[in-house]
């Protein structure tokens, strides 16, 4: 799964690298130091990565833009709890990759609302049997941060949703999204039996693609070369709270990362 991120990237800089339009006119920045938020967790708002048609030239060709959603996905048929809110539900911010598609909350979304997740490398914890938590006599919970060994950015696959209130027509809409999930594979199957699922570069055409659903084979889980990049890292307790935010959590802490079958799965 992956229910914490972290992200430096800077919207504006996105779009000029991506050739994509910047839509988050510069506001709901994250975390303690610009745009960097080194804690994502659920209902915050992420920067994603979309291909969609102009509203005034529908006949274009669609073009990448980079726009905020909150993350955890609000499917467009739910509820209205106040004037403009949605009735609160399950917190969608994961979405099982090979179920998707069949999903009431998520096919719409898998036909035609897909999109990019990008992140410098997301959390996972581990259960280490014989170390104890101090202050609970329990198993220590090891947090470990899952990233590219040279640093590049991470584009995971995510899906989109659009909700409106529709008794307030002038009310803005609201934009959230969930990350797509998948087996783990490889090394990374040490650290958590689940994943983000990762888009390369040369499947976000079709990935993107607002016209077309998405071609199965881009559901299924890949192979273990995808990720022969990543490296996992053990790394400070200081991110289990969302209240800590900043470079610190990312620093490797004393330990290495556990081989396949070390160490039991959270």
């Amino acid at each position: 799964m992956c229910g914490r991120y972290a992200t430096t990237t800077d919207p504006g800089r996105l779009a000029v690298e991506l050739d994509a339009i910047d839509e988050t006119d510069g506001d709901g920045r994250a975390g303690t130091s610009g745009y960097a938020n080194y804690n994502v967790a659920p209902t915050t708002q992420v920067l994603t990565v979309v291909e969609r048609h102009d509203r005034e030239h529908p006949d274009d060709d669609p073009v990448l833009r980079i726009r905020r959603m909150r993350w955890g996905l609000v499917p467009v048929w739910t509820k209205v709890a106040e004037p403009g809110v949605p009735v609160k539900g399950k917190p969608l911010f994961n979405a099982r990759a090979d179920k998707a598609a069949t999903t009431a909350s998520f096919r719409d979304a898998v036909k035609y609302r897909r999109c990019l997740v990008p992140m410098d490398g997301w959390y996972e914890w581990l259960v280490e049997p014989d170390a104890l938590d101090g202050a609970k006599g329990k198993a220590a919970k090891q947090p470990y941060f899952m990233a590219n060994a040279d640093g590049s950015r991470l584009y995971m696959a995510g899906l989109w949703s659009v909700w409106r209130d529709r008794s307030l027509p002038e009310s803005s809409p609201l934009l959230s999204c969930t990350i797509l999930t998948t087996d783990a594979v490889g090394e990374l199957t040490a650290i958590h039996d689940r994943m983000p699922l990762p888009m390369p570069r040369e499947h976000w055409d079709a990935w993107l693609d607002p016209d077309h659903p998405a071609p199965d084979e881009l559901l299924r889980t890949p192979e273990p070369e995808s990720v022969a990049g990543i490296v996992a890292r053990p790394v400070s307790p200081l991110v289990n709270s969302v209240k800590n935010n900043g470079p610190e959590l990312l620093a490797k802490v004393d330990g290495s990362a556990p081989k396949a079958g070390q160490m039991r799965l959270l």
